[in-house]
């Protein structure tokens, strides 16, 4: 979608050259003459970002008049983005507009590059609330059910939570996959001070190394080959908010050694620039590694470990909180249900039954795409026991074969098990990665490493 650009000034050759800038970024660019007319537009007109001149030629240097007109928008409620601009440098002027709820400052005249990256950071940003937002009242309508537990485990994490929420503190969430940290991170972040600034969610496994620095600290133009452009990474992305690095346990020791430096000065240059920036984010992370064991190997830096678990929180399986099985069925039948614009459907009691005494090896994750398959296979109100599609080889082994495994090497042990898993599940990945209790990627890395094609294994 085209974002909207608002350009106050007083001197068309400047709202001018402004206005041609934008448009070769493909901005759609608004011109007022005066912040009379700017508080008109913002009133009537769909506008992402508001570069207001301070100064004006009724007073050409105190700013009074931009002051007024940053006032008057808050008076009337209008959320903008707004980046001021002033011949005159002053920071006392920058530090007030910036209390009245301007988001940044610009010096005229500007740079090109600069005024660019400002109204992309700003545009991505606006993005990132208007989707936290969103996030938010869903976030709303799933903590009944499945933040609030009626286990003792899955009550102390959240009593924990709670607690810990308010403040700044690194958070390190434990657990398998499909347990529900994601939703967890979100929790912490709404219930925090930082609840109005962006939350940014990275899967560290998916980035690539040659990428690393890229992605979390941005990069400029013509740093690299393809560097065609500015691109901002997700600390500054997250700036006054929350920075969720997920699967934290599937970096390499070089990207540990990275992401300790800023972790541990708050500090980072983007790829290609010697400038330092200053990061203001609270970080959570998550993984289903054992961190533990990794230092033991060498895997796992023992200082970045003692940096990011302040406080460290185990999330329990849904095995472990089995008395919320039921409701957390009832939940997702009901979210999947108005979703596919079904009929009403209940759970019989031999269903209910049937949902308990399974084991869940994919936790929540797993029990929500039960629950769609049978909405989306529904004859009737009612779901019975055998609607349920829950695939009994989806454990490894039965007790007896673990008893007749034989001893072999450790990666020997691990190429036979994935192979296993990988026909157990037709050679899909997803479920294969949640019976081995790791991440996909970790299981893509895995496969590379011992040469095994899924699709051989799977047919």
């Amino acid at each position: 979608m085209t974002k909207t650009v608002l350009i106050v000034d007083d001197q068309p050759d400047v709202r001018m050259s402004a206005n041609f800038l934008l448009s070769d970024y493909n901005y759609e660019v608004i011109e007022a003459e005066s912040p009379q007319v700017a508080l008109y537009l913002l009133k009537n007109r769909s506008i992402d970002i508001v570069l207001l001149d301070m100064n004006y030629t009724h007073d050409t240097t105190s700013g009074k008049e931009g002051l007024t007109f940053l006032e008057n928008i808050k008076k009337e409620n209008i959320v903008a983005n707004v980046i001021v601009m002033t011949a005159w440098s002053s920071t006392e002027l920058a530090v007030k507009a910036m209390k009245m709820g301007a988001c940044d400052f610009l010096e005229k005249p500007w740079e090109n590059q600069r005024l660019i990256q400002l109204v992309k950071q700003y545009c991505k940003l606006d993005e990132l609330k208007k989707e936290n937002r969103a996030y938010k009242q869903r976030l709303d309508l799933t903590q009944t059910n499945v933040l609030e537990s009626h286990s003792a485990n899955m009550t102390k994490v959240i009593n924990q939570l709670k607690r810990v929420a308010q403040t700044d503190a690194t958070l390190l969430l434990l657990g398998e996959n499909g347990t529900g940290k994601t939703t967890l991170a979100q929790y912490v972040h709404q219930n925090s001070a930082r609840y109005d600034g962006p939350f940014v969610s990275v899967n560290m496994g998916a980035i690539p190394e040659t990428l690393f620095e890229s992605e979390l600290f941005g990069h400029k133009k013509g740093a690299f080959t393809d560097a065609k452009s500015d691109r901002i990474g997700r600390f500054e992305l997250a700036h006054r908010g929350t920075l969720f690095l997920d699967e934290i346990g599937n970096l390499t020791l070089s990207q540990q050694a990275k992401l300790l430096r800023v972790l541990e000065t708050g500090e980072y240059e983007m790829v290609g620039s010697s400038k330092t920036q200053h990061a203001d984010v609270r970080i959570l992370c998550a993984t289903n590694a054992n961190l533990q064991a990794m230092i033991q190997n060498g895997e796992f830096r023992t200082d970045l470990y003692f940096r990011l678990n302040t406080l460290e929180i185990q999330v329990p399986s849904l095995n472990q909180r089995s008395e919320d099985i039921v409701s957390l069925a009832e939940f997702f039948l009901e979210k999947h249900r108005s979703r596919y614009h079904s009929e009403e459907l209940t759970l019989t009691e031999q269903a209910k039954n049937k949902l308990k005494s399974y084991h869940w090896p994919g936790n929540i994750r797993e029990l929500s795409h039960v629950m769609e398959r049978c909405v989306l296979l529904a004859d009737g109100e009612s779901i019975r026991a055998e609607d349920i599609l829950i695939k009994p080889n989806m454990e490894l082994n039965t007790p007896q074969e673990r008893e007749q495994l034989p001893l072999m090497p450790i990666e020997k042990a691990e190429c036979e098990l994935i192979k296993l898993a990988l026909k157990k599940t037709m050679g899909n990945i997803a479920d294969s990665a949640d019976i081995l209790g790791i991440s996909q990627s970790q299981l893509y890395r895995r496969m590379e490493k011992y040469d095994i094609n899924k699709f051989e294994l799977g047919s």
